[in-house]
């Protein structure tokens, strides 16, 4: 039932972002700004509802809220970016931001989790697991940050004989990976929590390789939820990349 609550929680909040965005579109009176922070209230909003209603004993840990230390306690902690790539939400046209909503469990990891891209009516999650796609006949793909594209990046691309695909959201550039349009993401210089736990565990379960940049695991639900860097990418390439960037 988790897998199908995060599904469904990711899919319902990311159709409500929509919607906001359509309004915004024929209101002249929104400014960018406000379109992203109205987007950042209303989609954290639903998301506390729903979780509070339908699972009133766990505990909620989101981006948008005050840090609740209760989670270090709990044995069930959700962990949700209720809207991941706000910059390219405000952007008119932009398909690459995305909903996260994760499961995290004591003595278990992140058990469920999904990732909707609304723009293109895609929510990706453990309840249907996706599989890893065949190989396209193609330079490697690398995605990476529109804004801080990390050097580490630049060595698996020289390394792979690939090119670097820039691109907003973490969630995006890990859908990116899992639906075949990239072939690996890879990130230095810091993400939270709520930026991977959901995309990397919808990754890991579809067969993907999923780790930190030294090959070492993700792990969440820790006192400091800072992420310092990432690996997703199809599991025929992860030695190499790992390999480029030690």
């Amino acid at each position: 039932m988790d897998h199908e609550d995060a599904a469904r929680y990711a899919e319902t909040t990311g159709e409500l972002l929509v919607r906001l965005r359509e309004q915004a579109d024929d209101a002249d009176a929104w400014s960018r700004w406000e379109i992203g922070d109205e987007g950042d209230f209303r989609a954290n909003r639903h998301l506390l509802e729903l979780l509070h209603a339908e699972h009133p004993d766990d505990v909620v840990f989101s981006e948008e809220s005050a840090d609740d230390r209760r989670r270090l306690d709990a044995d069930r902690v959700w962990i949700i970016d209720p809207l991941d790539g706000t910059r390219e939400f405000t952007e008119p046209g932009r398909v690459d931001w995305a909903v996260h909503v994760a499961l995290w469990e004591r003595g278990c990891g992140i058990t469920a989790g999904a990732v909707a891209l609304p723009a293109l009516a895609i929510v990706a999650s453990t309840a249907n697991p996706p599989t890893v796609p065949p190989r396209v006949d193609r330079p490697p793909r690398i995605v990476v940050s529109r804004t801080r594209p990390p050097m580490s990046a630049h060595w698996v691309a020289r390394a792979l004989d690939g090119e670097l695909v820039p691109m907003g959201s973490a969630g995006a550039k890990t859908m990116a990976v899992v639906l075949g349009d990239a072939d690996a993401y890879v990130h230095s210089g810091g993400q939270y929590e709520w930026d991977s736990a959901a995309p990397t565990v919808v990754a890991a379960t579809g067969g993907f390789h999923v780790s930190r940049l030294d090959g070492s695991p993700l792990e969440y639900n820790r006192a400091d939820p800072y992420v310092p860097d990432l690996l997703v990418c199809r599991p025929e390439l992860a030695d190499a990349v790992l390999a480029a960037v030690r």
